[in-house]
């Protein structure tokens, strides 16, 4: 059950895509207090409640004990001491074992506030703005709340099927032949490689929607090239336009009036990448359409997929606060810099980047009502993000385009997924990556992923191997670093046949990956769940921190600790381990319900199937380069010309010949397949189900 209470004058987010009458009674399960310029909502907590949720921040599964802000923040460094990441994500599950379970969404487009225990242990604060709108969602279970809310925000977002392959990103590609060189390093060796990311250095100074054509002089011809290889290049997408003239995009957007604007009525300047730059409105319908329809231009080169970037947004500085600080530095120039006038002058600096005072100085037309930035902050990169997606419906609108972003909030899902911004080769952020992916797919974000290896800092070997044995479940896998850092390509290490074979356990595993994947988007279900979810009767399995369950079948515990060999872990039943160095080399035990130390070896990938469930494991050959190459079922009755009248013998004798089924059957063990052809958006008409059925004497196979 859904109730919706309204306070004052909400703007329409976009978050939701149900209609749910307006409650006329107060929430009875929160006190609610409403003043002027703020909204609070309070309850108590006892010792074993947990909170569940609130998408992309920092700690654990559970998060109580902390203060978290939804406030979008522009910062590389996610340390435990920071309240705000990239996005806004106010949803949360109170699951409580005395009193029934519930969900919360706040939608509200600005700074909202979770003391979830911090000050008081036992009391949860939520404050946000007075003009707010506040959802209840109460069910049977843990899954039904979820579930619920999915339903609430809409259908998440479905990439292409070669963006579940791997991908190798770096700051620091310059020109045709780094990438040349870098799809040669993977080929060569033979790693499978699906995509190769552009940072800002594929662009003319900067500049949204151009080519520096002296690094890439036949663009077109260049990523032609690279998808015969059966590779994708993937561009990146900044929030900021740079202030030239003769530059189309700037001219248009000052023409029409696209961009934001100051107190003043001019287009608000502030500065990212190429230094001074306005900022489109995407909360004008007017202006989105126009910055969409603008991706055409690399779309009409060959690309299939962007990655959106700075759009929280970012601003290295306003115009305004840079003239002010400058002339505030000179002020003190001659000075005799002590302790306090020094930290005053590096203060003054620091602030620059950043500042939330620069937020409440310009404004948006939101189709006609003018709002200030700072009261919705966190939709500007959900609404940069719908701006492209809306855009590709028009000029792509049967087929699949790539998209994901740094910032977002509650809706976004269901436009394009995202990654974890700028983390750091770090072994507390491999945990911290582990521990977001359940509270980001409980918002609806399912294609997602954190830099494997670390983008700030240099990756060490054995971080690199422990963060893609983790990084081969979640569904975007890549691998990015920063400019100056260790270069992190995975045939830079030694042992290079390690690395090489995680990435081919990888696409063995993707009709697994992929099929949970789709049947978690089409239900509204969680691709990756905190244990309890599954295990809502065992106590002990809802205090479990760093293990996961992916889909339906399996049950991941990374390694996330330096010099490791191996790990303790809770099994709430009995389940089969899977023990993996190559797709060749694996070993099979079942494990009894409860605690276990588990040997893995830094070259291995070790994981758990449940009892009576199974999965699908691709039959590779040595030569596969990307994910056009696998022999998947859809691939395979595709070719047939009787395809539509093919038998269940048929698709047995397929399914046996291009996959090997592990499972775990007491009695009998069962599993559904869904495969499509990855690139059209039209899923049930296409969609092959088959139902796969083990028992201890044979395997059966047939079309659902």
């Amino acid at each position: 059950m859904i109730s919706r209470y309204v306070y004052g004058q909400p703007l329409e987010t976009g978050a939701v895509v149900m209609t749910i009458p307006k409650s006329s009674q107060e929430i009875s399960i929160l006190h609610m207090q409403r003043q002027k310029e703020f909204l609070t909502l309070s309850c108590q907590m006892d010792d074993e409640d947990i909170v569940y949720g609130l998408g992309e921040q920092v700690r654990g599964i559970n998060k109580r004990g902390f203060t978290y802000i939804s406030y979008a923040t522009d910062d590389p460094n996610h340390t435990e001491n920071k309240h705000s990441l990239y996005a806004g994500h106010n949803f949360l599950i109170l699951s409580r074992k005395k009193q029934p379970s519930f969900g919360i969404f706040i939608d509200y487009p600005g700074k909202v506030i979770f003391n979830v225990g911090e000050t008081k242990r036992n009391e949860l604060h939520i404050s946000a703005g007075s003009d707010c709108t506040v959802y209840i969602i109460e069910g049977e279970c843990l899954t039904d709340i979820a579930r619920q809310f999915r339903e609430l925000t809409g259908r998440s977002y479905i990439a292409p099927k070669w963006a579940f392959g791997y991908q190798q990103s770096r700051w620091g590609y310059q020109c045709e032949d780094d990438i040349r060189r870098v799809v040669d390093g993977y080929h060569s060796r033979k790693i499978p490689l699906d995509a190769v990311y552009l940072d800002i250095d594929y662009m003319d100074h900067f500049k949204d929607f151009t080519i520096d054509n002296d690094r890439f002089p036949d663009f077109s011809g260049f990523t032609d090239s690279m998808k015969n290889q059966g590779v994708h290049l993937v561009p990146i997408i900044d929030a900021g336009v740079k202030i030239e003239k003769d530059y189309p995009v700037y001219e248009e957007g000052v023409q029409n009036n696209y961009f934001c604007k100051d107190e003043d009525g001019r287009d608000f300047v502030g500065a990212v990448w190429p230094g001074k730059s306005h900022f489109p409105d995407f909360f004008n319908s007017r202006a989105r359409a126009w910055f969409g329809h603008k991706y055409k231009w690399l779309m009409d080169q060959g690309i299939e997929g962007f990655w959106n970037d700075m759009n929280e947004p970012a601003l290295f500085y306003s115009e305004k606060r840079l003239e002010r600080i400058m002339d505030e530095i000179l002020t003190m120039k001659n000075e005799n810099l002590d302790l306090h006038s020094f930290y005053q002058l590096t203060g003054k600096i620091d602030s620059l980047s950043n500042n939330p005072d620069d937020h409440k100085s310009f404004y948006h037309d939101f189709d006609g009502i003018k709002v200030r930035h700072d009261k919705v902050h966190n939709l500007y990169g959900f609404y940069m993000t719908k701006a492209a997606s809306e855009a590709f419906d028009q000029i792509a609108p049967d087929k699949r385009t790539l998209l994901f972003s740094r910032s977002s909030y509650i809706g976004m899902h269901r436009y394009g997924g995202i990654w974890t911004g700028d983390n750091a080769s770090w072994w507390s952020h491999l945990l911290l990556s582990i521990q977001q992916m359940p509270a980001l797919n409980l918002c609806g974000i399912l294609y997602t992923g954190s830099d494997i290896g670390g983008f700030g800092c240099d990756a060490t070997p054995d971080l690199m191997l422990r963060w893609l044995e983790f990084g081969i479940f979640t569904p975007l896998m890549r691998n990015h670093a920063a400019l100056g850092t260790r270069e992190q390509e995975v045939y830079q290490f030694e042992q290079l046949e390690d690395y090489r074979n995680i990435i081919r356990i990888r696409y063995g595993l993707l009709p697994y990956i992929y099929s949970e994947y789709m049947k978690s988007a089409l239900n509204n279900e969680m691709y990756f769940r905190p244990l309890a979810f599954d295990f809502p009767q065992d106590s002990h399995a809802a205090r479990v921190e760093d293990q996961l369950m992916v889909g339906e079948s399996i049950m991941i515990a990374p390694i996330y600790t330096q010099n490791a060999t191996g790990r303790y872990v809770y099994l709430p039943e009995d389940m089969l381990m899977v023990r993996m160095k190559s797709l060749e080399d694996k070993i099979y035990r079942v494990m009894q319900t409860g605690h276990h130390y588990i040997d893995a070896a830094l070259n291995e990938v070790v994981f758990f199937v449940r009892k009576n469930h199974m999965l699908p494991l691709a039959v590779l050959n040595d030569d596969i380069r990307s994910t056009a190459d696998l022999q998947l079922l859809h691939n395979v009755i595709s070719q047939r010309k009787d395809a539509q009248e093919i038998t269940a013998e048929d698709v047995m004798h397929t399914a046996a010949s291009i996959y090997e089924w592990i499972g775990y059957a007491q009695d009998y063990a069962e599993y559904t397949l869904y495969d499509d052809d990855g690139i059209s958006k039209n899923y049930t008409p296409q969609q092959k189900w088959i139902k796969v059925v083990k028992s201890k004497e044979s395997l059966n196979v047939c079309i659902s």
